[in-house]
């Protein structure tokens, strides 16, 4: 359940001052990313960060438990387990043992996939027990699945943001409203293009903890953020959810964990108590509010004395008045709530991208900006627009990700990371839609070039001989280049040709060997190395001397032309 978007519930003070006494108290083993003063209080560095846009969140910033680990450091005990609602100590380290697997797991494949984010998967614990206790203390089935679903408050406008329904009910049962879903409490128009499937069962569902854990994972993982420094660390935090407690509790439960945990069987986690909508959050609900009834005190009739006895009215001698019938006020029918940013777009227009092309493995130059506008012609802010890359291609935005959603900016303006191009060349295209809302959408046309090389050099300036039916004892290496920079990755062909101006194959003198070890004079699909180096294999000489020519050849047109001599030894 993740903090609230837009304008919030007013919650009690007292969360902020203990998240503030915890972080101070934990000081001793700092997690990245939180400093305190002498007086305990946050410092800069823990305000939200400007890139972290409210309307932009995993969650949609919808509330969460604020309730903050013990004081104490865990002291990790297998038999240390608890099923009790706000319990402390050893059991608060304890996490259920699929919720542990599903966190672990997803460190894992991050490692593999995204070495660069040094994701801990201490992070998603401290996450997802901030955002649903770990689900619920653990209640899923065999497969990992919720027994039943964690949805998060109906995001109406109602004390909450408002996000019409982006999914048409699919994943939150909602066909008006959004509201968040799953242990790790994604919204559906992010978990739309951050779903992942964590356990191999082909369904990416945000009810599972493995499939959510792991989409967590790569969302905190995106822009290329290195989760060790303390700047990215606290990015990727606000980006789930923009709000400083939200911050400061995640960071508290994280090191926290840190410190040492231990599983627990399943359903027997401790739940929180203590939500920032100020409901009392057991887990058990569906995350709507939680508060308890309010009640009214009762007032004294009017004639009764202090002393409790009750006074004797005296007869009335006046007529009663009559009063005429009046007519009932008139009721103002509610009004209707005002229209979302979304719901004022009319259509989306190109904000001058450029055109997009860039060699394979080269980040493109040029970025997709699009903007939002009402049916007048205006442009709107806040409203997230999406962009999708679709097509046979492995190129992505910055961060791995092929889709990528964008908050307008006041110029109603969403521009996409820069496109990173794969070895897949081509054409391609980038849609841009309007998360929530049902416009046309825009198609950005791509390209993605071949590697180039525009000169070769042999790395040695030894002449190549060979007696007739021997073998060359040099190796023929040349670097590729292009404009002055090591060309690596580039295509390159070579071919013993039958003379400077006749490029055809020539049926005699130096050949090369296949696996079979038959003779072969062309030798298609090499590649320049990283360093631009291209090292061809051992040439061979067949009983006719003479001098010959092989050919290299490049993507972009870079050619050499070297020299091989075949002749007896001499005498």
């Amino acid at each position: 359940m993740a903090a609230q978007f837009g304008k919030r519930v007013v919650k009690g003070a007292a969360t902020t001052a203990l998240a503030a006494l915890a972080v101070a108290a934990l000081s001793a083993s700092q997690a990245p990313g939180v400093t305190d003063t002498p007086q305990g209080r946050q410092n800069a560095n823990s305000q939200p960060s400007p890139d972290a846009n409210a309307d932009d969140s995993a969650t949609g910033n919808s509330p969460y438990y604020t309730d903050l680990p013990p004081l104490n450091s865990p002291t990790p005990s297998p038999s240390a387990s608890s099923d009790t609602p706000g319990v402390a100590g050893d059991a608060e380290a304890g996490i259920p043992a699929t919720v542990l697997d599903a966190y672990k797991k997803a460190e894992t494949s991050l490692a593999g996939s995204k070495p660069g984010c040094n994701l801990p998967w201490q992070l998603l614990a401290a996450i997802g027990k901030v955002e649903s206790g770990q689900a619920r203390g653990g209640k899923v089935d065999a497969n990992g699945t919720t027994i039943t679903p964690i949805l998060g408050p109906v995001l109406n406008g109602v004390g909450f943001a408002r996000i019409t329904d982006t999914d048409g009910g699919a994943y939150d049962g909602d066909t008006t409203h959004d509201r968040a879903v799953g242990p790790m409490q994604f919204i559906p128009s992010t978990w739309e293009w951050s779903g992942r499937d964590g356990n191999g069962d082909g369904k990416k569902d945000p009810n599972n903890i493995y499939d959510a854990a792991l989409a967590a994972g790569h969302y905190l993982c995106r822009f290329n953020w290195d989760l060790s420094t303390s700047a990215d660390l606290r990015r990727a935090i606000l980006s789930y959810n923009n709000s400083t407690d939200y911050l400061n509790t995640v960071l508290s439960w994280l090191e926290y964990y840190r410190k040492g945990t231990h599983e627990v069987p399943d359903g027997t986690g401790s739940l929180p108590s203590n939500r920032s909508d100020s409901g009392t959050g057991s887990g058990t609900g569906n995350g709507g509010t939680n508060s308890g009834p309010t009640s009214t005190p009762s007032t004294p009739p009017s004639n009764q004395n202090p002393g409790g006895t009750t006074k004797p009215k005296p007869p009335s001698t006046t007529p009663p008045t009559t009063t005429p019938p009046t007519t009932p006020p008139a009721t103002t029918p509610p009004a209707s709530p005002s229209p979302t940013p979304t719901e004022t777009v009319d259509h989306l227009e190109d904000a001058g991208t450029g055109k997009l092309t860039a060699t394979a493995g080269d980040t493109f130059a040029e970025k997709i900006s699009a903007r939002t506008e009402t049916k007048a012609g205006k442009a709107v802010a806040k409203v997230r627009v999406r962009f999708t890359i679709t097509g046979d291609t492995d190129t992505t935005f910055t961060g791995g990700e092929s889709v990528a959603t964008v908050v307008t900016n006041a110029s109603g303006v969403a521009t996409a990371p820069a496109l990173k191009a794969g070895e897949k060349t081509g054409g391609f295209k980038v849609r841009a839609t309007v998360v929530g809302r049902t416009v046309s959408g825009l198609d950005y046309a791509a390209t993605v070039t071949a590697r180039q090389a525009d000169a070769l050099a042999r790395t040695a300036d030894t002449a190549l001989t060979c007696v007739p039916g021997g073998e060359f004892a040099d190796l023929v290496e040349v670097k590729a280049t292009y404009k002055g920079a090591v060309a690596d990755g580039v295509a390159a062909t070579a071919t013993l040709i039958k003379a400077a101006d006749d490029a055809a194959e020539n049926d005699k003198g130096p050949y090369f060997k296949d696996a079979d070890g038959k003779t072969v004079r062309t030798l298609a699909g090499l590649k320049t190395g990283t360093d631009g180096l291209l090292k061809l294999p051992k040439l061979y000489a067949d009983d006719t001397a003479g001098t010959y020519l092989l050919r290299i050849t490049t993507t972009g047109g870079a050619t050499l032309t070297v020299e091989l001599k075949v002749a007896a030894a001499a005498s």
